[in-house]
């Protein structure tokens, strides 16, 4: 237990010199081309972050029927499990760096590729999503007590951008002006 008002809280292991241990919990964001927030989770402890591949893959395929075309993410979920997941599954471009070890010729020249670019260019829009929900959704600081009412708080942050997400996207689009020239 490391608080005695709120022992639902989870020990985080960061891995950075700035901030090496947090409390509170990992949450779980899967993004769509829209912006949506189309998976969340709030995540018991702190386990490593290629675990969520397979459910994310599948709440993906429920959700639109299809493997997703785009799989991006951060280092830290990659694996040979992950890409083996992944292909299984179908997915169209994977953009998962690989962590540390000696990479062969044909994965450098892979995380060269455009497409592999604009992944991470797509993953790094996930980390400003992130940062909205943290700041412009009020969830830095969750004042209500429980687990249970955490995920509520979690879920309602994400339920708030999704719909001024949908509001921009219906928003009739204006003619640009021409430019002079």
């Amino acid at each position: 237990m490391f608080s005695i008002f709120e022992p639902h809280t989870d020990l985080i292991k960061r891995g950075t010199v700035k901030s090496p241990v947090e409390f509170g919990h990992k949450v779980f964001l899967a993004e769509s081309g829209q912006g949506l927030i189309t998976d969340y989770r709030v995540v018991d402890g702190n386990p490593g972050d290629a675990v969520h591949v397979p459910r994310s893959l599948s709440q993906h395929q429920a959700l639109f029927g299809r493997a997703p075309t785009l799989y991006a993410a951060d280092r830290g979920f990659s694996t040979p499990a992950t890409g083996e997941a992944l292909t299984k599954a179908g997915v169209g471009t994977e953009c998962v760096p690989q962590r540390g070890g000696h990479k062969t010729a044909e994965r450098t020249a892979y995380e060269r590729t455009r497409a592999f670019k604009h992944g991470q260019r797509f993953r790094a829009g996930i980390e400003g999503r992130i940062s909205v929900l943290l700041r412009g959704r009020g969830r830095r600081r969750c004042l209500l007590a429980g687990r249970e009412r955490f995920e509520v708080f979690v879920g309602a942050a994400v339920l708030a951008n999704n719909l001024l997400r949908i509001a921009v996207l219906l928003r009739p689009r204006r003619a640009r002006p021409a430019r002079a020239g």
